[in-house]
């Protein structure tokens, strides 16, 4: 017999493994095996484990479409690649709960070679990149960000697409094909002569971006998110402060055009002669404003009172950060007055002190001395614009 089986019954759950070779052959002798497990309980759900399973044919897929049918609730997990496209060629995984075998990777000692809101990305070799996220439950994260980056590739956006998923310890990873990449952080980190290169392809490519009309529905509202985040703020300033901040957000034009959302340094990818896009869970659509307000934070903002957390971060220094900074914003709105700079940067600030202070007070910072301080640096600088800007539009 070409076949192993295991089965029994615990926890209100059937378990069952199935491995080696199913066909015709001896698809009723393993159909005898399922059926004397399976017709014990027939009202629990079945989990069934193929992880050594090497071949099945379609008399196979018909006794699990049999098992299917005698128990809504099944479940064929650790699925190999190879056996996985069977069960994709022949639309058996649209018809039951079918979940393919994880490639493990490890990343300890591997490159960090970038840093995201919901991950870290490693180079686990010269050709390819994991992003590992944090959440340890990402499967569905995952899934959002491959769909968002197709989105961005055919509306014309140079991305990296995963093209594959793997276990890196309690989490799951995306692998991206990056060959020989050097991110522009790195770039900035060791190549100083290229800080105007940076800066014009890094500009290029964020117009490129914000240039980019999106079909309704097909990514989230930045604006609505970041009334919230003033909504929120709102509590902690001022009362005549907080109602303006939450009537800036609200007059800032609605947008169906392209923002990226974390735009920093980490996430832009040169790749031979190509500059890519990478770290595409953030999309989503709005003014301008709110991408500036994400990538004052980034270069600025989070670093502002600890210098040493631009080095950890990007791995360059806060003077090259600064430069970057006031360089991107002045080649951006194409003008080298010095008042219309700062009146672009001011409308970035607001928006990025108002998303510091609530990530920083939800996540305990008035409990604790140092970001307590921190969050009062915040908002003295917050009040001190709101008393003086009356426009967030980049555009205004």
């Amino acid at each position: 017999m070409d076949y192993s089986f295991k089965g029994n019954i615990a926890d209100d759950m059937i378990k069952m493994e199935l491995g080696g070779r199913v066909d015709s052959a001896n698809a009723d002798a393993v159909k005898a095996d399922i059926f004397e497990v399976a017709d014990q309980a027939p009202n629990l759900p079945v989990e069934l484990d193929i992880a050594d399973l090497e071949y099945i044919s379609s008399a196979g897929l018909r006794v699990l479409l049999q098992l299917r049918k005698s128990h809504k609730k099944l479940r064929v997990f650790n699925v190999s690649s190879e056996v996985y496209e069977i069960f994709d060629m022949t639309g058996f995984n649209q018809m039951m709960d079918v979940q393919k075998a994880y490639r493990v990777v490890d990343v300890e000692g591997c490159e960090v070679i970038g840093k995201g809101a919901n991950g870290t990305i490693y180079r686990i070799d010269m050709d390819n990149v994991v992003k590992v996220y944090n959440n340890a439950d990402a499967l569905e994260d995952i899934q959002n960000e491959r769909e968002v980056a197709r989105l961005a590739l055919v509306l014309g956006i140079p991305t990296a697409i995963s093209y594959d998923v793997v276990k890196v310890g309690d989490s799951y990873g995306s692998v991206f094909e990056l060959l020989n990449a050097k991110s522009f952080s790195k770039i900035l980190a060791t190549e100083p002569d290229k800080m105007d290169w940076c800066v014009k392809e890094y500009t290029d490519l964020l117009r490129t971006i914000h240039g980019t009309e999106v079909p309704a529905g097909k990514l989230p509202d930045m604006k609505k998110t970041a009334v919230g985040w003033a909504n929120f703020v709102k509590d902690h300033i001022p009362e005549e402060a907080g109602e303006k901040l939450v009537s800036l957000v609200e007059a800032v034009p609605e947008s169906n055009m392209m923002l990226h959302g974390d735009y920093h340094t980490g996430n832009v990818e040169l790749t031979g002669d190509e500059v890519l896009l990478i770290d595409m869970d953030t999309l989503a659509v709005g003014d301008p404003v709110f991408e500036f307000g994400s990538i004052f934070n980034a270069f600025i903002g989070f670093s502002e009172m600890d210098s040493s957390i631009i080095e950890q971060f990007q791995g360059f220094s806060q003077d090259v950060a600064n430069e970057f900074w006031h360089k991107v914003l002045a080649a951006y709105i194409g003008s080298d007055d010095e008042d219309q700079i700062r009146a672009a940067e001011d409308k970035a600030r607001i928006i990025g002190y108002t998303r510091l202070i609530r990530r920083s007070i939800r996540r305990g910072g008035l409990e604790d001395e140092q970001k307590r301080a921190e969050i009062e640096h915040w908002r003295g600088e917050l009040l001190e614009l709101l008393g003086r800007v009356d426009s967030l539009s980049m555009h205004a």
